[in-house]
């Protein structure tokens, strides 16, 4: 497999260590000061190149998948804070015949983590006495918060709790509304990941935790979704890959 990383970041060179010690080639690195606009995803530059993976910034992604899909190139976006525009994302993969996987997290691990508090949420769902709540942390550099962990354990809590119709991530004191489901982000030196999911009762509390111990497994994740992508088309999210390849 012959992949293009965007982004030299700490995830990028992660990324590229373990391509290349896996016996796949690295064939194209751009970092975001050197694609503006995409200008670095020329057809001549992705000639080669079998799949894509993204680790940049939200504001480059709709710029990356745009010049890689008519390049007719599958890509991977392990970037986060975009979402707001997957319409325009999907309309142009779709137009163009080739694939994306996306996802908040790639690590397989996060994954199992999400699959419990959905379980967790179902469960408590009967039963008041319970608030649930999520707490975030990472290194005091990242952009978006809440993470996109975070906001999709709190989509899952919400779906699975009738008494919870919203997440509340303001960072401010005073009271959170009962119907608010607080999502809670610390920017604090060099964690990778830790996320939390407590339910709260009067009588106990509940705590399911992720806690990433470095990039390495998002990195694999990256590259299982690169493989995994090829010959395929249309838009993909890396949680539902996953169930896929385990049913």
């Amino acid at each position: 497999m012959r992949v293009a990383i965007l982004g030299r970041g700490r995830m990028g060179q992660e990324v590229a260590r373990l391509a290349r010690a896996a016996g796949d080639e690295v064939g194209l690195e751009l970092d975001v000061a050197e694609n503006t606009g995409g200008a670095g995803l020329t057809p001549e530059a992705l000639k080669d190149i079998d799949v894509a993976i993204d680790f940049t910034t939200a504001s480059a992604v709709i710029d990356n998948v745009t010049r890689v899909a008519e390049a007719g190139k599958p890509i991977i976006v392990g970037t986060t804070g975009w979402y707001d525009q997957m319409d325009a994302v999907r309309a142009v993969v779709e137009k163009n015949g080739t694939a994306l996987v996306h996802g908040a997290n790639f690590s397989v691990g996060v994954h199992i983590l999400r699959q419990l508090v959905a379980h967790a949420a179902r469960l408590v769902d009967r039963f008041p006495e319970y608030d649930p709540y999520v707490i975030e942390h990472h290194h005091n550099a990242k952009i978006d918060a809440p993470s996109g962990t975070a906001q999709r354990l709190g989509e899952a809590i919400i779906a699975a709790v009738a008494r919870k119709t919203h997440i509340e991530s303001r960072a401010g004191g005073g009271a959170i509304a009962s119907d608010a489901l607080h999502v809670v982000s610390v920017r604090a030196g060099s964690a990778f990941g830790h996320h939390e999911v407590g339910l709260d009762s009067p009588a106990d509390e509940i705590k399911i935790v992720h806690s990433a111990r470095g990039r390495e497994g998002f990195a694999r994740g990256a590259l299982f979704a690169a493989a995994w992508v090829l010959g395929r088309q249309g838009v993909h999210e890396f949680s539902h890959i996953l169930e896929e390849e385990g049913s």
